[in-house]
């Protein structure tokens, strides 16, 4: 939450996604129909906005989507780099994380380049953005145990 914000109301990104809650890009079928489906598999109106244990339940459901991504990485890693990799996947989607080479020079074990393959995620539009730079910042310190 301290990197995507809280939302109760829907906003648009910095790129111009339709966006609520803890960072959930709402998708064609949720803006046509005006709802989201929660943690529970409950499917609640937006037009209102949402209430904070809403959100939570979303981020929740969120969340999980990409823990489970993570399985694509096939070398081993302890807790602080498998929580940066879900809040870095988080950040750029599913697919961009599946078909990043950082995933690809990591599955071959090089933990190493990690951190200089975080960084070449700063941009949004195109250009560089200061705040996805500080943010990779954050997310190489927890890959690397520093916070």
């Amino acid at each position: 939450m301290e990197w995507e914000g809280f939302k109760t109301e829907v906003y648009l990104d910095s790129v111009g996604l339709k966006t609520i809650g803890v960072g959930h890009f709402l998708t064609h079928d949720e803006i046509s129909l005006g709802e989201v489906v929660l943690d529970d598999r409950q499917a609640v109106k937006f037009d209102s906005g949402l209430t904070e244990d809403q959100v939570l339940s979303l981020l929740a459901r969120d969340v999980r989507k990409f823990e489970q991504v993570i399985q694509n990485v096939k070398v081993e890693l302890n807790q602080n780099q498998f929580d940066a990799l879900v809040i870095f996947s988080f950040n750029i989607g599913i697919h961009g994380f599946v078909r990043s080479t950082l995933l690809e020079k990591l599955n071959t074990g090089d933990y190493e380049n990690v951190p200089s393959e975080l960084h070449r995620w700063d941009k949004a539009g195109g250009q560089i953005a200061k705040g996805l730079s500080n943010r990779r910042e954050k997310e190489i310190d927890l890959w690397n145990g520093a916070i």
